[in-house]
């Protein structure tokens, strides 16, 4: 019975994420080389809350173990776009623009990492 509650609060989590995912990439940010400036954002800031979440669950084991589900594999899961990464990295790869799709897998790497340990010196 607890891994069902346990399922419900990442779903829960995941529903709310996936959301807000979609209202974002409705945002108007187009750029015209065709670099996927959303997803970018997306993944930075989801991986920023998820390092956050993580230090500050670190920081106090008092919180629910179920929250940090919710807020940890839900949320962020459910928000952050790594097989759309993949998707438009390979996109733009596949439609002849080498140079943009290089610049946006490493953009996303480093930057995704550095939210991770920015958000982790933020709590400490």
């Amino acid at each position: 019975m607890a891994i069902l509650l346990d399922c419900v609060f990442v779903g829960l989590g995941g529903f709310v994420g996936s959301v807000l995912r979609y209202v974002v990439s409705l945002l108007p940010l187009r750029h015209e080389s065709g670099f996927p400036l959303l997803t970018l954002c997306i993944n930075v800031l989801g991986a920023f809350v998820l390092g956050l979440i993580v230090a500050l669950f670190g920081r106090s084991s008092s919180l629910d173990p179920r929250t940090l589900l919710f807020l940890k594999v839900g949320l962020c899961g459910g928000f952050t776009t790594f097989s759309t990464f993949a998707l438009e990295a390979q996109g733009l790869l596949s439609g002849g623009k080498p140079g943009i799709a290089v610049l946006y897998m490493l953009l996303s790497i480093v930057l995704c990492v550095g939210a991770v340990y920015g958000a982790g010196a933020l709590v400490r």
